[in-house]
């Protein structure tokens, strides 16, 4: 098209117009490439180029060019050209000038970016053609955005004096862009360009100057970014003011004992928020030097003054003595550690078993009740569907070995001199000494009536055996058995997900009275909308069967669960063996992924190697994990983090970044590793784990800095910075150091149990029947949270033990009898002797 002469100064100007505007401060970024002999004003110049941009969960992102004069404007996306179709494309012409324009739109989708996730940042650029050559504009970086759950570093609660100075550290999540903070106190936002004493550093920390009184408060640490806002845990700062004396008083007129006084007062400030007391005494008395004072002691008045006060002092310690003797002797006629309310309001202490002697028969004794005979259970103790009665039969035989060969021992012993031996080991509460059975997964023990506990150490997995739960006159050995998923074949079916070890108890069909607890982690993130739970146990013949639907139990059932955020807890009349499964609701039902970081201890080749195992979030697959890493000669390198993994169909992806090309050399060939979904949802494999070789340029390399990252794709991630020396750096090896000490397996008799013997006796029969002031068991069961299953306690001949025995199961081992006793002293029984023991109750 041939252009008038007079509109060439015209459409110079327009043009250059144009590129000022469309370049701007990024001109640089923008590059043309003349055609020879072509006019160079007018190759392309873009009006608008493409921005950098961030992909909002799942939403395309719009990217704009358009230039002028331009007869194509084409994007290319990570070095590869946009099909022609995906250009939403308008045509114009300048009015001025009469050249062409040209507007050009893509949009750019979160799975394209996801394609080259790892490799590179993903980038797009236009090119515009004109018949003078072409103009490439600025990259446009498209990135995707997200803010993670958890805080790398939470502020922590302060108690400080007055006028000190707060520093509140507050290190945001992971995010991408980087998360604005800001802070609230009680709720209200901080802005400290209105409070001059307060201002937050460019690590994020808030920081007061000098605290004041109403700088006490709940400080919570918001992080935000155009995904999500997380807040911080809150963090409670006192400000406390230590009491000061107010100047003495004058002193006083001098009294008849020739003496003065004079006072002061702890109030010049008083005490605040738990401030410290004034020190020292707030009277001050002396001697008083006034004529008046001489010789007044000698009339007698005085002598009659003085001898009173003498005789009430002398009535003062006698009373005193009374009362010393009369608390002595009552002390002298009660077991030591049985008290009254007073115990109760600041903890239990553990009972005493001692064996009775004749110079003291009022200590208490607690014995086994030993029968006249020997029986013997043989065989399978399943009963038989088709006989006539489900119980077993016991023949007169000799002790059988507890656990081989399906023949299991149930004694009834007589009172002989080994009869005698059992009491005595009962009554100095020592747990029953196991033969090996070579497994660490497995343990076991003899128990009687008084019951008892077996722990598989550092599993999470315990059998709660009650007082009177074996019948009188029996004893039972009884197992705990952890089994390997790949060992024991359990059928899942649709969406059904193991979520709990498998867990054995027995041997099955022995005769329980009460119900033992079964205690078990697992990995759930229990939502009554999310998962259907259930608890299936194994049969006689080898199926699984559905035992317990968890909310819909009813009184009447055998079986019954105390579902808690990571563990459950299963009452049963029946061992056997167990497992919790769960059934996804909806895509929101999540597993709990524990993901662990192993490399060597020692690196001797070019070649270093970093494990990533992803377990079930249960103390038996970290334990299991941990021994094995002890045997390839690996060490932890980073703190565990926990990974919610949905019910998505996605895999779950690991990938490593920013490793140093100078010193290292990554040989993986793909841009990330995946696990595939089904093999971590269906839980019933092991170990599973992904390896990242890294090869040293140099073996003199020792430090290793760079990220890993392991999420599943549109659900949940986490980020692992490493950075250590891998010749000398053990400061994470001792994170599982401590979980991995044992523990005693097996707990016979009162030793057991943290509540003491009597005291436990009182509550239940104090609790048990119903109270019109509603002093009774319902209302403890309210206290400790536990009212949700009250028509199960309920149908127990003892509702208060069933309490009790949940109890000392979920706060094993520390046993948690403050707070317990907190909630028994709370119930407010009208007699006052409630948990008092008697010396003839002794």
């Amino acid at each position: 098209m041939a252009v008038r002469p007079g509109l060439w100064p015209a459409l110079l100007g327009i043009v250059l117009a144009a590129w000022l505007r469309g370049s701007g401060a990024q001109q640089s970024a923008t590059v043309a490439n003349p055609v020879p002999g072509a006019n160079p004003d007018l190759l392309p110049h873009f009006l608008v180029e493409p921005e950098d941009v961030y992909i909002v969960k799942n939403k395309p992102v719009l990217l704009v060019c358009k230039a002028v004069p331009a007869t194509q404007i084409f994007f290319k996306c990570n070095g590869e050209w946009v099909r022609q179709v995906d250009h939403v494309i308008e045509r114009s012409t300048d009015g001025s000038s009469g050249l062409p324009t040209m507007e050009v739109r893509i949009n750019v989708s979160r799975q394209q970016v996801e394609k080259v996730f790892g490799l590179e940042e993903y980038w797009c650029q236009c090119v515009a053609w004109s018949s003078s050559g072409t103009t490439k504009s600025q990259k446009a970086y498209i990135r995707i955005a997200y803010l993670r759950k958890n805080f790398e570093q939470e502020p922590l609660a302060k108690e400080v004096s007055l006028e000190q100075g707060i520093v509140l550290p507050c290190r945001p999540p992971e995010g991408i862009p980087p998360a604005e903070v800001e802070w609230l106190r009680n709720e209200d936002l901080v802005d400290p360009s209105l409070d001059p004493n307060v201002y937050i550093t460019r690590e994020h920390s808030l920081v007061v100057r000098q605290a004041r009184l109403a700088d006490t408060a709940n400080y919570t640490c918001v992080a935000k970014n155009i995904v999500a806002r997380r807040r911080s845990a809150s963090a409670a700062v006192i400000v406390y003011v230590d009491g000061s004396w107010s100047p003495w008083s004058k002193w006083s007129s001098c009294g008849l004992d020739c003496t003065h006084w004079r006072s002061r007062e702890c109030s010049d400030p008083a005490p605040r928020n738990g401030g410290e007391e004034c020190q020292g005494t707030d009277l001050d008395t002396r001697n008083c030097t006034s004529d008046l004072c001489v010789h007044t002691a000698s009339g007698p008045e005085d002598v009659a003054l003085y001898v009173g006060l003498i005789a009430v002092a002398v009535c003062l310690i006698l009373l005193l003595l009374v009362l010393i003797l009369v608390y002595c002797r009552k002390k002298e006629g009660l077991d030591s550690d049985v008290a009254d309310s007073s115990i109760l309001t600041s903890g239990f202490q553990p009972v005493s078993i001692k064996p009775s002697k004749a110079d003291n028969p009022h200590l208490l004794t607690i014995q086994p009740d030993l029968s006249t005979t020997t029986t013997t259970y043989q065989g399978s103790l399943c009963p038989r569907q088709d006989g006539p009665s489900p119980k077993f039969q016991l023949t007169n035989g000799h002790l059988l070995s507890p656990l081989g060969g399906g023949r299991h021992t149930l004694h009834h012993s007589s009172p002989t001199s080994e009869a005698e031996e059992f009491v005595s080991r009962l009554s100095t509460q020592n747990y029953f000494r196991s033969l090996p059975r070579g497994t660490s997964n497995m343990t076991y023990g003899t128990f009687n009536f008084l019951g008892g506990r077996l722990m598989i150490p550092n599993t999470g997995i315990s059998l709660l055996i009650p007082p009177d739960a074996i019948p009188r006159g029996k004893i039972y050995e009884i197992y705990l058995t952890l089994h390997k998923p790949e060992d024991v074949r359990l059928p899942l079916a649709g969406c059904q997900t193991l979520l709990s070890p498998i867990v054995s108890c027995g041997p099955p069909g022995v005769l329980l009275t009460r119900p033992v607890i079964l205690a078990m982690d697992h990995c759930g993130e229990p939502s009554p909308d999310s998962w259907s739970l259930r608890l299936k146990k194994q049969s006689c013949e080898g199926s699984w069967e559905d035992v317990l639907h968890l909310g819909e139990e009813a009184p009447s059932h055998l079986y019954y669960c105390q579902l808690e955020a990571s563990a459950c807890y299963v009452f049963t009349e029946q061992l056997g063996r167990f497992a919790l499964v769960g059934e996804a609701l909806s895509v929101a039902a999540a597993k709990r992924l524990k993901l662990l970081l192993f490399a060597p201890v020692a690196c001797t080749s070019l070649e270093y190697n970093i494990r990533v195992y992803c377990l079930h979030d249960t103390h038996d697959a970290l334990k299991e994990v941990v021994q094995l890493e002890k045997q390839l000669g690996g060490q932890l390198i980073q703190e565990p983090r926990v990974l919610h993994f949905k019910d998505s169909y996605h895999n779950l992806r690991l990938s490593i970044h920013d490793v140093p090309s100078s010193l290292w050399k990554s040989k993986l060939l793909v841009s990330y590793q995946e696990i595939p979904f089904y093999h971590i949802w269906n839980g019933t494999q092991q170990y599973l784990h992904c390896t990242f070789t890294l090869e040293r340029v140099s073996p003199s390399t020792s430090d290793l800095a760079c990220k890993l990252w392991v999420w599943q794709v549109e659900g949940d991630g986490q980020s692992f910075n490493i950075n250590f020396n891998i010749t000398k750096d053990t400061r994470f090896a001792e994170l599982l150091a401590l979980e991995s000490e044992g523990g005693v397996p097996a707990l016979v008799g009162p030793s057991a149990f943290k509540i003491p013997f009597l005291i436990r006796q009182k509550i239940i029969s104090s609790l048990d029947p119903p109270c019109s002031r509603g002093a009774d068991w319902r209302t403890l069961a309210q206290k400790l949270h536990l009212d949700s299953h009250l028509s199960f306690f309920a149908s127990k001949p003892s509702p208060t033990a069933m309490i009790l025995n949940l109890w000392e199961a979920r706060h094993f081992p520390n046993g948690n009898l403050s707070q317990l006793a907190a909630a028994v002293a709370g119930l407010g029984q009208p007699d006052a002797g409630l948990f008092t023991v008697s010396e003839a109750e002794c």
